[in-house]
């Protein structure tokens, strides 16, 4: 074998492993325990903060980084870009941009209760403006900030070394407040997040001096301390029983809404304070959105006039506009934001959820170790110091033989043997006797020897009392505390207000009669019902809506503003809405587009409302196509509507929905057709079926006919049906005059549809006592009792009901369901003669 071979060989048994060093492991062990070692390492390492200095490591370097760079609140301000350097390149090796935006944020009065950095320049702003570049800002810490690190140098907190070695860093700072609670926090780590709300200072310490003095305290006496977190940007809480969960289980979800007053005189609501974390820029689009949505009513103009002194964000109202209402509005759709409580910290390197008390106790906890390990440091240099001035005054009592002792020695070494055998000094006295200066041998330095000898006697004494007696130790820290109160402590910016439920818009509006007019071209809108009176049979009625050039009136019917309709679109949906919602507009105004307010299809309109309250379950739906098929439909289908609507039936091509009934199941059909034709027919005939079905067919219609109407004979009450023509002509005759025969039969006459009375416009039922609104395609509303228009037989042409101008026609008419209001004096109706 060559010598290449045997190299080759020996080579390969090298890198041969030996079995012994060969383990087999479960692919899915191994990977649990590598993301749980990853996960760890981000929790620790990066997103959760410290329960004792509440800082995450990146701000705790950037804070020590700042303090070893001298960059404090009494030096000038340094490049943020040498902050940022010098923390990525001996404490914190992650990217710059993260180190400089955690920078920025505790620069940031909008973000922190207290910052703790002073910036200058462009630091971001509350309407999600970023920071500058770090080349152009500036900063070093806040006065507080400074606070933090107070006496790191006294041995208070463990270190630990950095990244490469090279140095060691605080494990953390000796925090001389409560940060974690003063400003909070908030991060997601590997499955998990903290979400930890700003306090108020001197709320906070005053709960810590209590603590102190009463450590069995529980969460509710520190909630007489600690009103409830006190956000940067001010605005208000909603409710008490938010704030104590929080406080008592770590978690919770507190109701933040914005400030704002209104004024009525003015016509405006001015937002002047926003929820803690909303973006305003954000905050003024989506109102303005809200509004050209139509979900905000009532709005003529938005402006953002915030400047540095404060926001101000001013939404001026129509002159119509109910300002109570707007605000509900706002409320409920954008001026109020949930804040998630998660009290989420580290307590000896493990997350936690902690209650109110426990972050305070852990708090005070780190404080009763900095103030004993300081003090505990202080004492020893005390000490050190005491026993050199010993020295001292004992080599001034001596002088004459020290000076002489240490000329006849030869060197120092043997100076500082000599004068700890003659005089018992130990090392470090000899040491520091030899060095003293002939000059401090003088009278007055032996005076000032003895003086500084007896006050460090006293610090000693003192510092052995703080470590030998816990109340001093309390006393300490209450006094740092209270220190820090006078000196940074501020009023609440955040109120706390009682939670009064939710205000519907309907506890805002008053209940008042309405009059709700609908076009063919989808226009809507509805009017106070003591815009029109009743006038006698013939009238013209007035005017009660400007149309378009090209619309018409399709349909008129009362209500109240507190009624939920259900309303119905001829393509057979079903919708749902409020009185409310409908826009309030005077007679001349045109209205709002139907799709402003209910979401259509193209080319949908409504074609019928009736009030919810009638819509029971043991009731039936009644439905009637132009085409005359006739659907029933139990109540129970359409317990719950959609915003975007529900199918009600299915249509053939070319079909629509013409006109609904409610029913209990046992009552007579009429329907009435466009050329004045009628069936009645049992209702037990129109068996109930689903919901999307089609339906079953009710009348045989002749060629160009169709149906207009839809009439339910109520047997326990005297009624009659009432015809009206589209020329103005209408007559009621009793339902007994109508023979009852089978379902898709072809009918009988019910009015004369010659030149004079025209086309069939609608048929309803009605009774002497019932008041009618009658409009015009041209929109002139008419108001008159049922009574006006006698009882006449089938197949009769009527009387004048309504006189019309020009080419005018009546579009439909409907009983009135509100109260009538006092008769006007009725205009002379032109001769009529009854057929």
């Amino acid at each position: 074998m060559s010598s290449d071979q045997n190299s080759t060989e020996e080579t390969a048994q090298m890198h041969r492993a030996p079995a012994a060093d060969i383990e087999d492991v479960r692919v899915e062990n191994e990977m649990e325990q590598a993301y749980i070692d990853y996960a760890m390492s981000v929790i620790v390492g990066r997103a959760l903060p410290d329960v004792r200095d509440g800082l995450k490591p990146v701000h705790r370097r950037i804070l020590y980084a700042m303090h070893e760079q001298g960059v404090t609140s009494g030096k000038s301000h340094r490049k943020s870009s040498s902050i940022v350097g010098e923390t990525m390149g001996n404490y914190h090796p992650h990217g710059d941009s993260a180190i400089y935006d955690s920078l920025a944020r505790m620069a940031q009065p909008f973000s922190m209760r207290h910052p703790l950095v002073d910036g200058q320049g462009n630091f971001g702003s509350i309407d999600g403006d970023s920071p500058a570049a770090m080349r152009y800002t500036e900063a070093r810490m806040d006065k507080l900030g400074e606070e933090m690190l107070e006496d790191i140098d006294l041995d208070t907190v463990n270190w630990e070394s950095n990244y490469d070695d090279r140095l060691e860093e605080p494990d953390v700072l000796p925090a001389a407040f409560p940060n974690l609670l003063v400003n909070g926090s908030s991060g997601i780590a590997v499955g998990m997040s903290t979400n930890i709300p700003p306090h108020n200072l001197s709320e906070v310490i005053d709960a810590l001096t209590h603590l102190i003095d009463n450590p069995d305290a529980t969460v509710d006496d520190l909630m007489n301390y600690v009103k409830g977190p006190d956000f940067p940007t001010g605005a208000k809480i909603v409710g008490y029983e938010s704030i104590e969960k929080a406080y008592k289980t770590g978690r919770g979800k507190l109701r933040v809404r914005a400030n704002f007053e209104s004024n009525p005189d003015e016509g405006e609501i001015v937002i002047t304070e926003i929820p803690f974390q909303q973006d305003k820029s954000k905050l003024v689009a989506r109102i303005a959105d809200l509004v050209n949505d139509g979900v905000v009513d009532g709005v003529r103009d938005l402006r953002d006039e915030s400047d540095k002194d404060g926001i101000r964000i001013v939404v001026e109202l129509k002159r119509d506009a109910l300002i109570d209402v707007v605000e509900n509005q706002l409320i409920d759709n954008v001026l109020e934001k949930t804040f998630g409580v998660i009290n989420l910290a580290l307590v000896d390197g493990q997350p936690k959820v902690l209650t109110l008390k426990e972050m305070l106790q852990h708090y005070l906890d780190h404080r009763v170790e900095v103030v004993t390990r300081r003090s505990q440091h202080l004492l020893d240099e005390a000490e050190q110091h005491a026993h050199i001035l010993e020295g001292r005054l004992t080599a001034v009592k001596n002088a004459e033989d020290i000076v002489e002792l240490i000329r006849n020695t030869e060197n120092r070494d043997a100076a500082i043997e000599s004068l700890q055998s003659e005089f018992e000094f130990s090392e470090s006295q000899a040491t520091h006797v030899v060095r003293m200066q002939l000059g401090s041998l003088t009278s007055m330095e032996s005076e000032d020897i003895q003086t500084d000898y007896e006050e460090t006697l006293e610090e000693i004494e003192r510092l052995e009392n703080i470590l030998e007696n816990e109340d001093e130790l309390f006393k300490v820290i209450k006094n740092e505390l209270e220190d820090i109160q006078s000196k940074y402590g501020e009023s609440r910016r955040t109120e706390i207000i009682p939670d009064t439920g939710n205000v519907s818009n309907e506890d805002l509006i008053p209940e008042e009669d309405i009059v709700v007019i609908m076009t063919e071209a989808g226009y809507l809108k509805r009017m106070n019902a003591d815009t029109f009176t009743s006038q006698s049979r013939g009238g013209k009625g007035v005017i009660g809506i400007n149309l378009r050039e090209g619309d018409t009136v399709s349909e008129v019917f009362t209500a109240s503003t507190h009624d939920r309709f259900l309303a119905f679109t001829n393509q057979g949906n079903i919708y749902s809405l409020k009185g409310y919602d409908l826009p309030d507009m005077g007679r001349m105004a045109r209205g709002s587009a139907v799709v402003n307010i209910l979401q259509l299809d193209d080319d949908e309109q409504l074609v019928a409302l009736h009030p919810e309250s009638e819509f029971e379950k043991d009731n039936y739906l009644l439905t009637v196509t132009k085409k005359g098929y006739v659907k029933k439909t139990q109540m129970d289908e359409f317990s719950k509507i959609y915003p975007s609507g529900l199918r009600a039936l299915t249509l053939e091509e070319d079909d629509e929905l013409v006109d609904i009934e409610v029913t209990n199941g046992e009552h007579n059909i009429l329907l009435a057709t466009d050329c004045g034709k009628s069936i009645k027919f049992d209702e037990t005939d129109v068996r109930p079926v689903g919901r999307t079905a089609r339906g079953v067919n009710g009348i045989r219609l002749e060629d160009e006919d169709y149906v207009t109407s839809l009439a339910v004979e109520n047997t326990d009450e005297d009624k009659s049906l009432l015809t009206i023509t589209q020329n103005g002509y209408g007559k009621r005759t009793p339902f007994s005059e109508y023979h009852t025969q089978s379902r898709y039969g072809k009918g009988a006459i019910d009015i004369q549809t010659d030149s004079r009375n025209g086309k069939v416009a609608t048929a309803l039922s009605t009774c002497d006592e019932n008041e009618l609104m009658i409009v015009s395609k041209d929109g002139q509303i008419m108001k008159i009792d049922a009574s006006e228009i006698n009882d006449v037989g089938r197949n009769t042409k009527g009387v004048r009901v309504m006189s019309l101008d020009g080419e005018d026609l009546v579009a439909s008419a409907s009983v009135n369901t509100i109260s009538t209001a006092e008769n006007e004096e009725p205009e002379e109706p032109e001769d009529n003669k009854d057929s």
